[in-house]
């Protein structure tokens, strides 16, 4: 980076009272929360702006803080982790926000805020701030500091020589044109487009960005979906999902913060956007598995007196409302057909795979399929079919018959035959079911199916698939996922010096199903 990553947006003071309660109120149902001990953090851009300093070299926060006690123990907090403060005055009072915690749960969460203090003072240091960064993040809270039109004229010139990450909030400003990624949680961007979760998260998501891609000129929206990890989409492109490597119990306060953060940082880096979502949904599942805000107790450690910023000036040096871990619950309707015969009736779906369709949508969960010939299977198609089974509630393998490899792959292909290859699919824990196809394509299976999600490993950015009209007509979702690279079936039999014509692309289901 030629400057330092700058983060713009609202700040408030986080504060964490945590005990135990083994008894109720005398006087009222309540439980009693007795040996407290308390805990202060940055909250807002200010938490974004602590936790993008573990990664990159030098961090600067544009903000506005009302002169108050909060204000102060904020900047304090920074300064004690090496965040240069920049801060306009707040009209009014810092906000603060308690919670009441036993046993790692919220019990209450209590809000001190002013519903209308005034828009912030944004000062001259403050655009020349914005002016004078390596990368951007802005972390937008709701407050007003996103909406000062000299302040946006300052953002929306940066977008053209630097990345531009916007976290955006329903009672803020829109992104201005040109970000590189914007950030919503799956709630926000459905409330900004106006869109129902019909489909299930992962359709929903993907309508959801490619329309707010469009709507504010951005080259990607990264819909954060929970537990399910997050979706990348352009305005045309196909959309990448990238699952949570392993569903991981914790305090999720902060991880949408953790996840724009280092979207930014790796943006800065010359990452590309799949890249940096990629590493962004690793480093907010590793941040809630290792406790959340409780992880950050090394680095906040400024006494209460510790040096602060006034409003309008900035502390030197002293030494995420998105990918919430709550899951979504999103409701999926029934899929128009029945499971077994496509509408061509050319196609039909094992017994075990049809079972598992009708199961899951009775539970209103979300079905999801993927495909390909899983020759010789490997750690890039094991490494899908668990990406996959992330995206929904379970997982049917659409697998190519012999006589469709041979014809796909030419002879001596397949390696394995197809009951044996069912076998193994089977034998993963990922998959729910396997059913064998005999076509060139899989899209009469799919009719068959219609599930809610079709997954193929591959390329981010690639064109439209063939599968992505089809799949149209039941309001379903083609995406790709991340593969792991130089994994491949000809490249194993190339090793053990084995002859293979053919390449090294997965015919229906993308580069690692070969």
């Amino acid at each position: 980076m030629r400057g330092p990553l700058v983060v713009v947006g609202d700040v408030l003071l986080d504060r964490d009272l945590s005990g135990r309660a083994d008894r109720l109120s005398p006087d009222a149902p309540v439980p009693v929360v007795s040996a407290l001990t308390e805990a202060e953090r940055p909250g807002g851009a200010g938490l974004a702006a602590l936790l993008a300093a573990r990664d990159a070299g030098e961090v600067v926060l544009v903000t506005a803080l009302g002169d108050d006690p909060a204000g102060e123990r904020v900047a304090a907090l920074l300064a004690a982790a090496g965040v240069t403060v920049i801060a306009g005055r707040l009209p009014g009072r810092t906000p603060v926000k308690e919670r009441i915690r036993v046993a790692g749960q919220s019990l209450l969460r209590l809000d001190r805020e002013e519903a209308a203090p005034g828009p912030p003072v944004v000062t001259a240091a403050m655009r020349a701030a914005v002016h004078g960064a390596g990368a951007l993040l802005v972390s937008d809270y709701g407050r007003g500091l996103s909406a000062d039109a000299r302040l946006r004229s300052a953002l929306a010139a940066a977008t053209a020589s630097v990345p531009v990450v916007w976290d955006p909030h329903p009672r803020g400003a829109e992104p201005v044109p040109g970000v590189r990624v914007a950030t919503p949680n799956l709630a926000e961007a459905l409330r900004f487009t106006g869109l129902s979760a019909d489909g299930g998260t992962v359709a929903a998501a993907a309508r959801a960005a490619r329309l707010l891609a469009r709507r504010w000129r951005a080259a990607g929206v990264a819909v954060t979906l929970g537990p399910r990890g997050a979706l990348l989409a352009g305005p045309d492109d196909v959309p990448l999902a990238v699952p949570v490597s392993q569903a991981a119990g914790g305090d999720p306060c902060g991880a949408g913060d953790r996840f724009a953060a280092t979207v930014t940082v790796r943006l800065a880096a010359g990452a590309l956007p799949s890249e940096a979502v990629t590493a962004g949904v690793a480093a907010a599942s590793a941040y809630v598995a290792a406790g959340g805000p409780a992880s950050l107790a090394p680095v906040l450690s400024a006494p209460s007196g510790s040096p602060s910023a006034a409003p309008g000036g900035s502390v030197a040096s002293a030494a995420g409302s998105a990918l919430s871990m709550v899951d979504p619950g999103l409701a999926v309707p029934d899929r128009p057909g029945p499971v077994g015969v496509g509408r061509s009736g050319t196609a039909a779906v094992s017994r075990p795979a049809a079972e598992v369709v009708r199961r899951t949508r009775a539970a209103g969960g979300v079905v999801v399929a993927t495909g390909g010939c899983f020759d010789l299977l490997h750690a890039g198609h094991v490494a899908t079919l668990e990406a996959a089974r992330r995206l929904g509630d379970c997982l049917v393998v659409c697998l190519n018959s012999d006589e469709s490899v041979r014809r796909l792959k030419g002879a001596g292909r397949p390696l394995v035959p197809a009951r044996d290859r069912v076998r193994v699919l089977e034998a993963l824990g990922a998959v729910d079911a396997v059913t064998v196809f005999a076509e060139d394509t899989p899209l009469a299976v799919l009719d068959a199916i219609r599930p809610d999600v079709w997954v193929k490993g591959g390329d981010y950015a690639a064109p439209a698939l063939p599968e992505t009209e089809l799949l149209a007509g039941w309001d379903g979702q083609v995406v790709v996922v991340p593969y792991l690279a130089g994994r491949s079936t000809t490249r194993l039999v190339e090793t053990a010096g084995g002859e293979l014509s053919g390449n090294d692309e997965m015919t229906t289901a993308g580069r690692q199903d070969g």
